[in-house]
């Protein structure tokens, strides 16, 4: 029996009945619903809750060692290791360098991924799978090869951007301490730039044409139309994109890791992942290395929802002006 016939069923039946038939319907849109969210939930709480609860109890203790360094016991260490924390000079330095390196590459990829999508629609029918396949692609390339391909391309000895730019006079290393955060910046956006593009395009292709076809009787150009109605009702997924890409910016760790094989400029405390990594398996304090990712995350929520945040309240103004 279908949800339709069973709903006539019941609304045919005295009141009594049909209040017991609606909150079984309901019951069972419930659990339906329960069934479905169960595998995304479970896999949530044992990826993401569990190790952030274990990493929060962690950073409470420390291991105590003997004299000589041999053996140790675990011991309650209080607010110490996020003391040690604050005063690690490698995090703070990532913070600021990936504070950096998102306030400019954030909104110059999602610029190139908007005037991509932008452009997309514009074609309709001329080749558009062709033109988002294109772009999308190095989306595909896992970011570790990602960035092994771009290291060779980066080489002096084996980069054709080296090479061209040297022929005209231009004496450029891509690895150095004062370039290497934005050819960094530069493989993340070549390869999540297509996948933000997807996104903004799904939200034009929601648009409907009428709105289009009424701009057009008025006058407006394709231009105005992109300026005027495009871009502003496709806000949602600019936000969208953005909160993901901030919270990517905070998580940065394949790209500088991978290339910390080929330049001296990148250290072991390079990003705040890396600082955090050198101190637990480098230096063996679970403890603090517990306790920095722990600040991490609550600066990762702070940025993140701080964006979300101001990023309704401006949408409330404007829907208010």
């Amino acid at each position: 029996m279908t949800t339709t016939t069973a709903v006539r069923t019941i609304a045919s039946r005295p009141p009594r009945f049909r209040a017991v038939g609606r909150t079984t319907i309901r019951r069972s849109q419930r659990r339906a619903i329960w069934l479905l969210l169960l595998p995304f939930l479970v896999l949530f709480v044992f990826s993401f809750v569990v190790p952030l609860v274990y990493a929060v109890v962690e950073s409470f203790f420390t291991e105590k060692r003997s004299g000589l360094g041999i053996g140790g016991e675990r011991a309650f260490a209080g607010f110490v290791n996020y003391v040690n924390a604050i005063q690690k000079t490698d995090l703070l330095e990532g913070v600021g360098r990936v504070l950096v390196f998102g306030i400019v590459q954030v909104p110059l990829m999602l610029i190139v991924a908007l005037a991509l999508a932008l452009a997309v629609d514009a074609l309709k029918g001329n080749y558009p799978k062709f033109v988002r396949l294109s772009a999308f692609l190095p989306y595909a390339v896992p970011g570790v090869i990602a960035a092994i391909l771009w290291a060779f391309l980066y080489l002096p000895g084996t980069s054709p951007f080296v090479a061209a730019l040297a022929s005209v006079g231009i004496d450029v290393d891509f690895l150095s301490s004062e370039v290497v955060l934005w050819s960094i910046a530069n493989i993340v956006t070549w390869t999540w730039t297509g996948y933000n593009m997807l996104v903004i395009y799904s939200a034009l292709t929601g648009i409907p044409q009428e709105l289009y076809e009424a701009a057009a009787i008025d006058g407006a150009g394709a231009w105005r139309i992109a300026w005027s109605i495009k871009i502003p009702l496709v806000a949602p997924a600019l936000v969208l994109t953005t909160f993901f890409s901030i919270v990517g910016t905070v998580q940065l760790y394949a790209e500088p890791t991978v290339l910390k094989s080929y330049s001296s400029a990148i250290t072991s405390g390079y990003t705040p992942n890396m600082a955090v990594q050198d101190v637990a398996f480098g230096l063996n304090n679970y403890g603090v290395a517990a306790a920095m990712a722990v600040l991490l995350a609550i600066g990762t929520f702070v940025l993140s929802f701080g964006f979300l945040r101001l990023a309704n309240v401006i949408t409330a103004r404007r829907a208010a002006a």
